[in-house]
């Protein structure tokens, strides 16, 4: 399959810019991402007065003046949190309809055998490795917001993954699953640019 790595998306996406997920204890959240994950923290502000419930409110969380701490989550993007107050907030559904079912990262064998040990030490459970597909394995455990997350690498890759390369399929094996979605529609410009 193509390499796509450092490959700009059809349509002009580069990559994710940031995750935004929400906590309810920042210093916990930040502890568990910097010590236990491995990632850097590279920014910490609190969310301008009148963005929360004021006129300037983007699809913010309608609060003021949260915490708002991004992490460097590699590749050129980031992983940011929000710090909601515990006592007006509920635990989301990680499986209702436009919830976040889970967050998988990329990386090495050494790094996910590292964070599986980090992640031992503090009690975390951690199942696998498992074989997922396409040559990838992984290891799932949760962050102290209940956050699933997960770790993925190709082995075959060592130290240079390439994912959407691992990942991809000819035409006619998406093709195949596209016609059981929708029989009656014409998918030849959803897997155009798929080799054949």
């Amino acid at each position: 399959m193509a390499d796509h790595a450092g490959k700009q998306a059809a349509g002009g996406v580069r990559g994710i810019h940031h995750l935004a997920l929400n906590t309810t204890d920042m210093a916990g959240t930040i502890d568990f991402y910097t010590q236990v994950v491995g990632l850097k923290l590279v920014h910490a502000m609190r969310v301008p007065e009148g963005v929360g419930v004021g006129p300037g409110n983007r699809g913010n969380p309608p609060w003021e003046r949260l915490r708002h701490y991004f992490l460097d989550l590699g590749n050129d993007s980031l992983l940011a949190f929000f710090e909601l107050p515990a006592a007006e907030v509920g635990q989301a559904d990680r499986n209702a309809r436009g919830g976040m079912q889970h967050l998988s990262m990329v990386v090495t064998e050494a790094v996910a055998e590292a964070v599986m040990g980090r992640l031992r030490a503090r009690g975390v459970i951690v199942l696998g490795p498992i074989e997922i597909g396409a040559g990838t394995r992984s290891i799932y455990f949760h962050d102290p917001n209940d956050i699933r997350l997960e770790m993925s690498w190709q082995p075959a890759d060592g130290d240079a993954p390439h994912v959407v390369g691992a990942w991809s399929q000819t035409q006619a094996e998406i093709l195949a699953e596209l016609t059981e979605l929708d029989p009656a529609r014409d998918w030849s410009a959803v897997v155009a640019h798929l080799p054949t």
